[in-house]
């Protein structure tokens, strides 16, 4: 089913009553709402498809090749689990994250997921880098301020497996307490295998590493107690406006993308996306 008028409803109803607070930096925001993330799938034609009285919540893309389930009750670090299962053409690749990671900084992912990809993928690590993230010479990014780094991995190639054939780059996200800097608690992760389209990696990071704060209330679960909040000049009504005009966004794209005419490429039989879950 499509987003509800009673679904907005309930999120309006949650924010207009809460004093938004400015908070920064993204990595240390916490969790905020998941609805940033699963309003936009829904206003692009994703349905839920586990147990509508269970916690758990499973989203299928229309194709049904892509696949999102957040479980607030895993047993793992990783409460998201972003899978596409291969085609033809593409093989299947795999993400998960972290219970801290920020939804709006997952929507940032999950909205480039449902646009028509670029012609050019920016490098994730320039990306950071232009952003003010320290690089250093071996595939690492770090923040300023400090706390969150992402790391460039090169997964060897596996010649008995023909997607792995050659050496692929898959991704790693990690936010530790930055009172302990490199070696403090880890808050959260995220891990992108290495067959994630690039340009969904560089989707995330840009949204990570963007300067403006998140909102969130007075008594808002955060990530860590050294995040700064201050009063934020946006009032309870324009948060609620600014969700509503991103799915309008959303809508009038999925609408366009309808029009065009698609080549339907089935999955493959087995899928290449099973992996155990990371703690």
């Amino acid at each position: 089913m499509p987003l509800s008028e009673r679904q907005l409803a309930a999120f309006a109803d949650k924010h207009a009553w809460r004093i938004p607070f400015d908070t920064s930096p993204r990595h240390l925001a916490g969790p905020g709402d998941a609805r940033h993330v699963t309003h936009g799938l829904a206003t692009a034609g994703w349905t839920r498809t586990s147990d509508p009285l269970s916690a758990e919540i499973v989203l299928r893309s229309p194709d049904h090749r892509h696949s999102l389930q957040f479980d607030p009750q895993s047993a793992t670090s990783a409460w998201w689990r972003l899978r596409a299962e291969p085609t033809g053409t593409e093989p299947g690749w795999y993400a998960e994250f972290g219970e801290l990671v920020p939804a709006e900084v997952l929507s940032g992912l999950t909205d480039a997921l449902i646009s028509p990809p670029p012609t050019l993928s920016a490098d994730p690590l320039n990306t950071l880098e232009n952003a003010g993230w320290l690089i250093d010479g071996r595939g690492s990014a770090s923040s300023d301020p400090p706390g969150c780094t992402v790391e460039r991995r090169t997964e060897q190639g596996d010649a008995t497996v023909p997607w792995r054939v050659a050496a692929r780059v898959s991704w790693h996200v990690e936010a530790r307490d930055p009172e302990h800097s490199s070696r403090g608690p880890r808050l959260w992760h995220v891990w992108f295998d290495g067959r994630t389209p690039t340009h969904l990696v560089a989707a995330f990071v840009t949204a990570l590493a963007d300067s403006a704060p998140l909102q969130r209330g007075m008594y808002d679960r955060t990530a860590h107690h050294g995040v700064v909040q201050k009063p934020s000049p946006l009032t309870p009504e324009q948060v609620v406006e600014a969700h509503t005009a991103r799915l309008a966004g959303i809508r009038r794209q999925t609408r366009a993308a309808r029009r065009q005419p698609k080549a339907v490429t089935p999955p493959a039989k087995e899928s290449a996306t099973r992996s155990t879950a990371r703690r």
